[in-house]
């Protein structure tokens, strides 16, 4: 799968990412946990999160994403469900490969497994040693490996520190690894940075500090659609692989999505041309973008090449 993945990368074709699963599952009735936010509806909600997974493949989706953004160890002990992080890891990956398995109709479809440095509210008071969170995420990792997932996808890179421990444990395990950051502007409007990076973090800093370490693809992912554009450029200067893109639009409060002027379609793919223009080999969205989005996305890019969008 992931073979067929790289060779369409590798001959510039676009790869089309899925869509988001928290604010979706949320759009769809589905209560976000006060903590660990739309982990929980792997114990609550598991058919829903199997039938997100399929619009996004009869949507054209190429790459479908694990519901395991927050459900890294440390993040479910602070919901007290540190007793079921390897059965709701389990879980997510088997429902992505039970959409993939209905859905897919012998089309190739990679599941790529989350992880992330989504850390509860809650829970950002107190510290989290170095030990222990890369213990949590040597384990997230593994588990995700164990059971199946064609790739991993490292989501909400967005300090310098956190982000060395997910890339290193995700590296270990062999897979490929796509490193997703999120970026915005700093303070001088020019400048872009990671979202959490401490001041003078710069995104060129973190993509010449962690490519080195392994990894096969960038993505700037879980960024405002306008600051996508100018962390594309820095990804471009300081990466020579492929580099995907697929924002978010809208708000968060935790725990739920706030559903505020929203990137339409035509508008995701208007940018989504420029992307590809840029180099860009996968697009797709994140928070606040649906199964519409992706249908457009496919139907307009798929299978492409940068000159012919």
């Amino acid at each position: 799968m992931v073979t067929q993945l790289e060779k369409r990368l590798q001959h510039g074709q676009v790869v089309i990412l899925d869509g988001a699963m928290g604010s979706e599952l949320q759009r769809r009735g589905v209560p976000m946990h006060s903590v660990i936010w739309s982990g929980g509806a792997l114990l609550t909600h598991p058919d829903l999160v199997r039938q997100v997974h399929e619009e996004y493949i009869r949507a054209g989706a190429d790459v479908i994403i694990t519901n395991t953004f927050s459900t890294a160890r440390f993040a479910m002990e602070a919901a007290g469900l540190g007793d079921r992080v390897r059965e709701t890891n389990i879980r997510a990956v088997q429902l992505a490969q039970e959409a993939r398995e209905a859905a897919a109709e012998g089309r190739p479809v990679a599941i790529a497994g989350s992880i992330s440095s989504f850390r509860p509210r809650a829970d950002r008071r107190s510290s989290l040693s170095p030990d222990a969170a890369r213990a949590s995420y040597e384990e997230q990792a593994q588990l995700l490996a164990e059971t199946g997932v064609d790739f991993l996808i490292l989501e909400m890179l967005q300090d310098m520190t956190q982000s060395r421990y997910i890339i290193e444990a995700a590296v270990a395990t062999g897979l490929p690894v796509w490193a997703g950051f999120s970026c915005t502007m700093g303070e001088d409007g020019a400048t872009v940075v990671l979202r959490r990076g401490e001041p003078g973090e710069t995104f060129a800093q973190a993509l010449e500090t962690f490519t080195p370490l392994g990894v096969s693809a960038v993505c700037v992912m879980h960024s405002e659609v306008r600051h996508v554009t100018p962390a594309l450029a820095v990804a471009r200067q300081h990466w020579q692989g492929p580099i995907g893109a697929y924002p978010h639009s809208g708000g968060w409060k935790m725990p739920e999505w706030r559903f505020e002027e929203i990137a339409s379609p035509d508008e995701l793919l208007e940018e989504a041309r420029q992307w590809v223009g840029m180099g860009v080999r996968a697009v797709g969205a994140c928070c606040g973008m649906g199964p519409e989005h992706i249908r457009l996305l496919s139907r307009e890019l798929s299978s492409r090449t940068a000159a012919e969008a």
